[in-house]
């Protein structure tokens, strides 16, 4: 059950509001079986061509370093970084997308906010429980890289890409 704050609103913010118990045990399953995993969801596992077969998992959530047992199972953690008014902007185009129902060229997202944000919910709630879950992450996790998610998506992604190809190749030797 997602706990409420003393204005009702719904505190998502939080690792008591996530199913973290399910989320470590769709790892485990992977961990131990990656094949078995993706076949008992009908997914097919990219064919390799290599001898040696690694299997990449990845892991996306906002709090996923705050939870320290699925923090220990990560060999890479990154974190996408972008500023307060960027972050504001954003959230602030979704919540009128959702309103208007308008499409837009500039920015664009899958993601809504059901119920819609009240005023001052954003600077009262969701920025401040960012910095505070922020903290706490970095006081749990190490070995993060951080992200300029002000950067090209191409730039970040290709980043990431040579950093985890290195990876691979490191744990086929």
């Amino acid at each position: 059950m997602v706990p409420a704050d003393s204005n009702g609103f719904l505190q998502y913010d939080m690792l008591e509001a996530l199913h973290m118990d399910v989320m470590m045990s769709d790892v485990d399953s992977w961990r131990r079986d990656p094949e078995s995993f993706l076949r008992q969801r009908s997914l097919n596992a990219a064919s390799s061509l290599q001898d040696k077969e690694v299997f990449v998992l990845i892991v996306d959530g906002f709090l996923i370093f705050n939870h320290r047992a699925l923090n220990d199972l990560f060999d890479k953690r990154y974190f996408l970084e972008i500023p307060y008014e960027v972050c504001k902007t954003r959230r602030r185009f979704k919540v009128e997308h959702k309103q208007t129902n308008k499409k837009a060229s500039c920015f664009t997202s899958s993601r809504s906010y059901t119920p819609l944000d009240p005023p001052g919910y954003f600077d009262g709630h969701v920025w401040p429980m960012y910095l505070k879950n922020r903290q706490a992450m970095e006081s749990v996790a190490s070995g993060i890289v951080f992200l300029d998610g002000l950067k090209p998506k191409e730039e970040l992604l290709a980043a990431v890409y040579k950093d985890v190809y290195q990876e691979m190749e490191r744990l086929k030797c």
